[in-house]
């Protein structure tokens, strides 16, 4: 993706041009400029921070919530390598690219950066020093007292909760259990499958308990009636 000068990335912000390359600032020292031209110029930023795996209506009404608290929305997006350590080896559902992409192409949301595995968690928030700083209810990363610290940092911070009755969380466990549901009922299918022809085998070796092609044997009634009749 080819570098913009630091003054046409703050016209694309400002003019909301579309485009990924117009949003995503990788780089520390380019978005470092551009935040401080957009301030110079009077511009209130709000900053916030998340996976956004999964993305979902929450999400989406959240990220509007947070612009609505200044005009230039930053959004601080998980790596992938941050990801796994704060969430687990599975996660992220969806890749960094993609998440940065569709962050990106959101009204909501002017400029969209990394936030890497081994950076300080307050490293993006002193960089950015926003006007205000926006948290989600349900992100624990954050303690009282790592936010009464971060107010040196930030004009105001703002903790908004749950936007909606699902989380990526949530979704991924729902996931997890219909698989698990329908693993079930396959498994059952084989095993029921299984038996019943165990059944029809046994059911068969009782009624065809004589070896093929051997005489049959009559019953001790059987022969003594047969006897009488001649």
């Amino acid at each position: 993706m080819p570098t913009l000068p630091n003054s046409q990335i703050v016209k694309n912000i400002v003019s909301r041009t579309p485009g990924l390359e117009h949003h995503y600032v990788p780089d520390y020292a380019s978005l470092s400029a551009v935040i401080k031209t957009l301030k110079n110029a009077g511009y209130k930023i709000v900053l916030t921070q998340g996976v956004y795996d999964l993305f979902h209506v929450g999400h989406k009404r959240y990220l509007e919530e947070a612009k609505g608290s200044g005009d230039i929305l930053i959004v601080g997006v998980d790596t992938d390598e941050l990801t796994r350590k704060r969430k687990g080896p599975k996660r992220p559902f969806d890749t960094f690219n993609d998440r940065v992409e569709i962050l990106s192409s959101l009204t909501a949301v002017d400029i969209v950066t990394p936030r890497h595995e081994n950076d300080h968690m307050y490293k993006l928030i002193k960089l950015v020093r926003p006007d205000v700083l926006v948290m989600s209810q349900t992100t624990v990363d954050f303690t009282d007292r790592d936010k009464k610290n971060l107010l040196q940092y930030c004009g105001d911070i703002k903790v908004l909760p749950a936007q909606a009755g699902t989380t990526t969380t949530a979704k991924l466990r729902q996931l997890m259990m219909d698989g698990v549901e329908q693993l079930g009922m396959k498994i059952n299918l084989v095993i029921n499958e299984f038996l019943g022809g165990k059944n029809n085998e046994n059911s068969s070796s009782v009624h065809s308990s004589r070896p093929q092609g051997a005489p049959r044997v009559l019953s001790k009634d059987t022969a003594r009636r047969s006897l009488r009749s001649r």
